[in-house]
C-alpha cells in the first residue's frame, strides 16, 4: 500500500450518569440524527480537554512550544513583560497596540488610536485596546519575537523621545503626535518574512487545531486533526435529577431554626449513553505544520515529532474525558472499542452506522453497536473496495468486528497508538 496520508480513529465510549457537555440552558448537548434524538458531546469540548489533559500522554508534556489561546496574549505576554523590564509604559502600549493591528489585519494602526494610549491613564480602557476582537493562538516562538521587535522599537526611539523616560515629564501634542508616527512605523515584509521562517511558531495547538486569522502577514493554519462531534448511537437517555443540599448546623440545631436543614434544593439533567466519536488527522499536513516544510515536501522532513504526536493523541482520545461535574459524576471512561484506519483515500466517517438508532434490547447497547458498526463497515467495503489497512482495540464481543475490519484479532491501545505513529513516514515510533 502507498504511503499513507490519513489516519482515522472510532471510538465507541460509554458514560453512564454523566452531563459531559451542556447548553446554555443547562441541559446536555442534543443532535438530531436518523429520526431519533441524541445527545452530543461538541468537537470543541472533546478538543479542549484533549489539549489541556496533563497526566500520562500530555501533549504538552513534550518538547514543542506552546500555544496562548488568549485575546489577552498582547497585553499579557508582550506588553506586560516589557514594562516589568523598565520600557516606558506609554511606548510599550503604543508599539504593541500598532503591532497587533498590523499583524491582525495587514493595515498600519491608526494614528489617532496610537495616539490616545500614549497619553492614556486608564488600566481598563489599556487593556480593552490590547486585547483582540476574539480568542487568538499565537505560539511562543511567535510571542517571543513579537516582544523582541517591540523592544527593539521602542529603544529606536529613545534618542528622538526621551521625554518618555523622563520620570514625571509630560510629552507635548507635536512630540505625542510624532512619536505615533515613530511607534507604526514597522515593516510589515520583513514582519511576514520572519514570522514565516520559524520553526512550529505558531504552537502546538495551532499545528494540531488549526488557527484563523485575518491578515496576510500572520500565517493561517489549518487543522492537520478534524474532529467530529460525539453523539450516542441510540437514541437520548436522560432524566432529571433532583438534589438537595443539607445546612448541617440547621440541621444538629432545629430548635434554632425552626427548619430541618434543607439549605439548597434544585435539579440537573443526567445522560447516559454509548458515543461515537471520529478524528482525522491529515499527515502531510500535520508533518508539514510541525516542521515547518511546505506541505509537499513533508516526506523530507523528520517524522520524529509527528509520530510521538499521533502516538499519545491515540492514548488521549481512549481515555481521556470530558471533564464536566467531576465531583458529583466522576465522569471517567475509557473507550471500549477504538478502530484506527491508514490510507490514501477520502477519509469517511462511519456515524452512518448508527444513523439509525441502535436498540437498547437483546444483548444490549455496545453488542448491538458493534453489530452496526461491523454490518456498515463491510458494505463500505463490498461498495468501494478496502481502501485501508486497520488496527482494532475492543473488548466484549468482537468476533463480527473482527471479521468486518479485516484484521486478525484485537489488540492493545498501546498497539494501536503505535502502529498508528508508525504510519507516518514509514518509521518506527
Amino acid at each position: 500500500m502507498p504511503t499513507p496520508t490519513f489516519l482515522q480513529f472510532h471510538t465507541l465510549t460509554s458514560y453512564p450518569g454523566t452531563l459531559l457537555n451542556r447548553d446554555d440552558a443547562g441541559f446536555a448537548k442534543r443532535l438530531p440524527f436518523g429520526g431519533s434524538t441524541r445527545t452530543r458531546v461538541s468537537s470543541q469540548c472533546l478538543k479542549y480537554h484533549w489539549r489541556n489533559f496533563d497526566g500520562e500522554h500530555a501533549l504538552y508534556r513534550m518538547d514543542v512550544p506552546e500555544s496562548y489561546r488568549s485575546r489577552e496574549t498582547f497585553h499579557r505576554k508582550v506588553a506586560r513583560p516589557l514594562i516589568d523590564e523598565g520600557h516606558p509604559a506609554p511606548l510599550v502600549h503604543a508599539v504593541v497596540f500598532a503591532l497587533k493591528d498590523l499583524l491582525l489585519s495587514g493595515k498600519k494602526a491608526g494614528k489617532t488610536d496610537v495616539k490616545n494610549l500614549l497619553t492614556e491613564d486608564d488600566e481598563q480602557e489599556i487593556r480593552d485596546a490590547l486585547a483582540t476582537g476574539q480568542i487568538t493562538i499565537f505560539g511562543h516562538p511567535e510571542v517571543r519575537y513579537l516582544r523582541q521587535l517591540a523592544a527593539e522599537q521602542i529603544e529606536g526611539m529613545r534618542e528622538e523621545f526621551p521625554v518618555f523616560w523622563e520620570n514625571g515629564e509630560t510629552p507635548d501634542k507635536d512630540t505625542v503626535s510624532d512619536a505615533a508616527d515613530a511607534a507604526r512605523d514597522f515593516s510589515s515584509s520583513d514582519l511576514k518574512k520572519n514570522l514565516k521562517g520559524m520553526e512550529t511558531a505558531a504552537g502546538l495547538d495551532a499545528s494540531l487545531f488549526g488557527r484563523m486569522v485575518t491578515s496576510d502577514i500572520l500565517a493561517r493554519g489549518d487543522a492537520a486533526l478534524h474532529v467530529a462531534h460525539a453523539f450516542t448511537t441510540h437514541p437520548e437517555e436522560s432524566e432529571s435529577d433532583y438534589f438537595s443540599a443539607v445546612d448541617e448546623l440547621r440541621r444538629d440545631e432545629p430548635e434554632e431554626s425552626g427548619e430541618l436543614g434543607a439549605g439548597h434544593i434544585g435539579s440537573q439533567e443526567l445522560t447516559s449513553g454509548l458515543f461515537y466519536s471520529y478524528v482525522v488527522a491529515d499527515i502531510p499536513l500535520l508533518v508539514s505544520n510541525l516542521e515547518g516544510v511546505p506541505r509537499d515536501e513533508w516526506q523530507s522532513a523528520d517524522p520524529a515529532l509527528a509520530q510521538e504526536v499521533v502516538k499519545r493523541f491515540v492514548n488521549l482520545m481512549a481515555t481521556v474525558s470530558p471533564g464536566a461535574k467531576l465531583g458529583s459524576t466522576a465522569p471517567y471512561a475509557y473507550a471500549q472499542c477504538l478502530l484506527a484506519e491508514a490510507g490514501t483515500a477520502q477519509p469517511r466517517t462511519l456515524a452512518n452506522a448508527f444513523q439509525q438508532a441502535v436498540s437498547m434490547n437483546g444483548n444490549g447497547v455496545v453488542a448491538n453497536s458493534y453489530r452496526a458498526l461491523a454490518s456498515y463497515l463491510a458494505d463500505m467495503d463490498q461498495m468501494y473496495g478496502t481502501q485501508a489497512e486497520r488496527q482494532l482495540a475492543a473488548m466484549g464481543p468482537t468476533d463480527e468486528l473482527v471479521q468486518a475490519a479485516k484484521v486478525d484479532g484485537t489488540v492493545s491501545v498501546h498497539d494501536v497508538a503505535t502502529w498508528a505513529a508508525d504510519q507516518i513516514g514509514g518509521g518506527s515510533a
